[in-house]
């Protein structure tokens, strides 16, 4: 079974992160959630979110993805964090998954992981960066990036990344389960 770590950051989008843990969780994908400090995540609309884990020690186990919500100032806490960047560099060089939602992307890209690579964000977020190109779709994949536009886009990504830890069968089948249009 994949095992995903979505970090949790003071003012993240509380749509983009439940949606992602929940989804994922459905489809029977290990999900940790881990809190840049101890305790209670205050979201950016004030819902408060209870990590599994700290960051610190969620570090401490191996993930085959990492899942970035957006939301601000939740992604610039993320792109401040010398452990998340850290994080985001050795996954990628392993070979492993990344993904980041809304204004997120802009964390991949200070770690040097969207270089040369397709992706999408929040409007604004990825502009005038060298080497990435952007696009405007729901979710774009480029090899093992993952990235997605923002809370309307949070359920298409959290399907995608089914998809792509667990095969189209089992996302099809959480897909059907969730009565969408």
């Amino acid at each position: 079974m994949a095992r995903v770590l979505v970090p949790l950051a003071d003012g993240c989008e509380e749509l983009e992160a439940v949606t992602i843990i929940d989804l994922l969780r459905r489809a029977g994908i290990e999900v940790v959630s881990a809190g840049l400090k101890p305790g209670v995540v205050k979201a950016s609309r004030g819902v408060q979110l209870v990590p599994d884990l700290t960051l610190d020690s969620a570090l401490q186990d191996e993930y085959d993805m990492v899942v970035l919500p957006g939301g601000m100032p939740g992604a610039a806490h993320l792109k401040a964090d010398p452990r998340i960047l850290r994080l985001l560099k050795d996954m990628a060089a392993a070979g492993k998954y990344t993904a980041a939602i809304c204004a997120a992307p802009m964390v991949l890209a200070e770690a040097g992981v969207l270089e040369g690579r397709q992706a999408t964000s929040y409007p604004g977020f990825l502009d005038g960066l060298p080497g990435v190109t952007v696009s405007a779709a729901a979710v774009v994949r480029d090899g093992k990036v993952l990235t997605s536009r923002g809370p309307g886009t949070a359920m298409d990504f959290a399907l995608a990344l089914i998809e792509t830890l667990a095969g189209a069968d089992k996302r099809q089948q959480v897909e059907a389960a969730l009565v969408r249009p």
